[in-house]
């Protein structure tokens, strides 16, 4: 099983399936995958297979989890699908310690390459900040916090391939 397999099941018991709270400006999604970011999808029918090759394309690519470490190809994929893309890459750069211009080149590859568990933390502490500071927060704010220390654990506690 590759990384992505392995972070894809992982993110995919977060995200859960069908969800239409009005609450929630995404819309209606499915499998993590809102209405408001894919228009032309059909959200109801959408299948798990289809989920997985949006997320490898849109998510797991621009971040180039391909390219890390377990668990960090996990936290930096997971912050993709739950913040965003250039979310995800600007909070890594943060908490690896290097110039934050939202590109992923070689200097936060080498970076990220070389980072420690402490580092790792570093990051998801990162995106909890960032959650405080999100519309929301006062809905959401118990779910998502709960997400990262899943996520936490299931990257910490599992091996990759």
């Amino acid at each position: 099983m590759t990384n992505f397999d392995r972070a894809f099941i992982i993110i995919l018991g977060e995200e859960g399936g069908f969800s239409d709270d009005p609450r929630d400006p995404g819309g209606v999604t499915k499998y993590g995958i809102a209405k408001k970011f894919y228009p032309d999808l059909d959200i109801p029918n959408l299948t798990k297979d289809d989920a997985k090759a949006i997320y490898f394309r849109d998510y797991w690519n621009p971040v180039r989890a391909g390219e890390l470490p377990w668990p960090l190809c996990l936290y930096v994929f997971d912050c993709a699908v739950n913040q965003g893309v250039p979310t995800a890459i600007r909070l890594l750069q943060q908490s690896l310690g290097v110039d934050v211009d939202g590109n992923f080149g070689p200097v936060t590859m080498r970076a990220a390459s070389t980072a420690t568990s402490r580092m790792h933390a570093r990051f998801m502490a990162t995106r909890a900040r960032r959650y405080v500071n999100t519309a929301n927060f006062d809905i959401y704010g118990t779910g998502w916090f709960t997400r990262l220390f899943n996520v936490t654990r299931e990257g910490a506690y599992s091996e990759g391939p």
